[in-house]
């Protein structure tokens, strides 16, 4: 199996180092030639968690370097459009880990210059509003969506710590596709069977429009109050002010997304919300590492998309209003 990652980031970082340890063809298409020789060159370096859950230098686990192929993204969709490819190996899967902010036409153009017409294409974004996008560009594609809970860190251009395992669910995006074929079931059940090999824990889901608009409530939570007050996950509900703020942003997000997304939340969910703060505790929420970083954020995909579900239907949002607001002005101050 060739499987192609697209963004040298955390997320993508991890899943390629883990993924070379298989006997898949693992190639990550970065935004840089600079990250892309280095890649190839040198290799990923994995900072791996411990059987504890300790990550990278505190397990006292030497570093692995994972080996795989790199080119930069609009190097390799240039060569494929010119032939200068020769009869290089299209994915089987391509797995789209760059953050929503990097989701252009451009790059979904270059992705369908470098896919067959029977490879699946897996998005894993934090937001919402990307998937029609996706579905534009790329036409007559298997399309398929991801929800991942895996905590990593990316310290430099070709090292990554796992900072916490999770799960990762993954189904046909239906506004694309009918019910899935089998065809469909077979590229899943392949995908999944290589990520557990991985190392990953892998769930095939028909709900995945729940699953999703799980994530997004609990990211509209944990990611623009830990950029707005500083502070790692953990740290986040130990303060009685800031645990009455996220309380009150999870009603209105919660509200929302069962009227206006059509969402059918599990009850328990403001337990999830502080179970995902205990369990990623030492992590620096990717919101606040952007804010820290001078980079831009998702937040108008996160809580900009709770925003946007509630004006649909003539609900208020002022929560998730001012969410939004407050995180833009920190990125302007920081740039």
């Amino acid at each position: 199996m060739h499987i192609a990652i697209v963004g040298g980031g955390a997320l993508g970082l991890l899943h390629a180092a883990k993924l070379a340890s298989t006997q898949a063809k693992v190639t990550v298409w970065t935004r840089t030639e600079q990250q892309s020789v280095l890649l190839a060159e040198e290799g990923i370096r994995l900072l791996e968690l411990d059987a504890a859950g300790a990550a990278g230098e505190a397990s006292r686990q030497p570093a692995k370097i994972a080996r795989v192929h790199s080119r930069s993204l609009s190097a390799a969709a240039k060569e494929a459009e010119t032939g200068c490819a020769g009869q290089q190996q299209a994915p089987d899967w391509i797995l789209v880990t760059v953050k929503q902010a990097d989701l252009t036409r451009e790059l979904l153009r270059a992705i369908r210059k470098l896919a067959a017409p029977a490879t699946a294409i897996l998005f894993l974004q934090n937001g919402i509003g990307h998937l029609e996008l996706a579905a534009q560009e790329l036409p007559g594609f298997p399309l398929f969506i991801g929800v991942t809970t895996e905590g990593a860190l990316r310290q430099d251009e070709r090292t990554v710590r796992h900072t916490g395992r999770g799960q990762l669910s993954l189904g046909p995006v239906s506004l694309t596709r009918q019910a899935a074929g089998k065809k469909d079931e077979n590229q899943q059940l392949m995908l999944q069977n290589t990520l557990q090999l991985a190392g990953f824990t892998v769930l095939l889901s028909k709900t995945m429009n729940n699953r999703v608009y799980e994530k997004l409530l609990i990211n509209a939570i944990i990611n623009p109050l830990t950029a707005i007050f500083d502070v790692t996950n953990g740290e986040l509900p130990q303060h009685s002010a800031r645990l009455r703020l996220m309380r009150a942003l999870y009603e209105e997000t919660n509200k929302i997304l069962r009227v206006a997304g059509g969402a059918e939340l599990e009850e328990g969910a403001w337990e999830r919300v502080l179970a995902v703060c205990a369990a990623t505790s030492a992590n620096v929420s990717s919101m606040l590492s952007d804010v820290r970083a001078g980079r831009p954020t998702e937040v108008q995909w996160i809580n900009g998309g709770v925003s946007s579900l509630a004006r649909r239907v003539g609900m208020e949002s002022p929560l998730n209003d001012a969410m939004s607001e407050m995180v833009r002005h920190l990125q302007d101050d920081r740039r």
